[in-house]
């Protein structure tokens, strides 16, 4: 149940990673969330999820239909794999195997 979240990645500045996608996650008021800081609501949970993959993230930055995660030393095709999945899959309740 849940759909996906439709996702557009691009690596930018060799550490950033900006995801557009079709749904807003914030109003208008974006919300910065670091490895030491804490998040709440839509946002938190989502850069918690992040933090959880253990890809070396240290900030996201959620923004309306716009997140904004920082990994240092750049970013591979595993860890923006494992991002986008995360982003992708985030609005599902249950996969549909279950």
């Amino acid at each position: 149940m849940g759909q996906d979240v439709e996702i557009k990645d691009t690596v930018a500045m060799g550490e950033i990673l900006i995801i557009d996608t079709d749904r807003s996650f914030t109003g208008q008021d974006g919300q910065t969330i670091t490895s030491d800081s804490a998040g709440h609501g839509v946002p938190g949970v989502l850069a918690d999820r992040l933090f959880a993959l253990e890809v070396g993230i240290d900030h996201v930055f959620v923004l309306q239909n716009t997140i904004t995660v920082r990994r240092p030393g750049g970013w591979d095709e595993d860890s923006t794999g494992a991002v986008s999945d995360v982003t992708q899959t985030f609005l599902r309740y249950y996969d549909e195997e279950e």
